[in-house]
């Protein structure tokens, strides 16, 4: 069976768990992915040009725009650790994209899609702003004052997450009707 076959029968083996809802394509999650990393590199190259020397732009409320840079993972942690992160990065990217193609729920594929998009975007920082191979630090600029400075790959992560939850809860409700339709 070739690899188009085993894509089209795994499909139909979906609908039959998801009760025909649409599961999108890979084409489709790519572009997903794709969209998401070049909106955020493109956003962080705005912001090294635009808020370099320390220039500040209040946007709305307390929400404004600060360069900052993170050699950590989420809030700063663990400084100094860059390349041991980005490889782990780089190895989460890899099974996030195996689980996407796999999903049988459009919201986690969705949502798998997007956290790929940020994983692979703060990624992309490590490997090409700094001195060495893994040793960039991820641009932040979003600056609520009363939140930790994020990124939009910060912001697909999370929004991702809230998705594949959603997906979660959802397939566990469509197996609960299916198992209670079957008694």
């Amino acid at each position: 069976m070739g690899n188009r076959a085993r894509v089209r029968a795994r499909r139909r083996s979906r609908s039959s768990l998801n009760n025909g809802s649409f599961v999108p394509s890979s084409r489709r999650l790519a572009m997903v992915v794709a969209v998401g990393v070049l909106i955020d590199q493109l956003t962080k190259s705005w912001a090294v040009s635009a808020l370099d020397g320390g220039r500040i732009i209040d946007v709305v409320w307390t929400l404004r725009f600060a360069l900052g840079f993170n050699s950590g993972f989420a809030f700063s942690q663990g400084q100094g650790f860059g390349p041991l992160i980005g490889a782990a990065a780089v190895v989460v990217a890899v099974l996030i994209s195996r689980a996407m193609v796999r999903a049988t729920q459009r919201w986690s594929a969705y949502g798998l899609a997007l956290i790929l998009s940020g994983a692979l975007g703060n990624v992309v920082d490590r490997v090409f702003r700094g001195d060495g191979w893994l040793h960039g630090k991820v641009v932040d600029f979003i600056d609520f004052q009363w939140f930790p400075v994020f990124n939009v790959a910060d912001s697909c992560i999370t929004i991702g997450a809230g998705l594949l939850i959603i997906g979660l809860f959802v397939e566990q409700r469509m197996l609960t009707q299916q198992e209670e339709a079957s008694q």
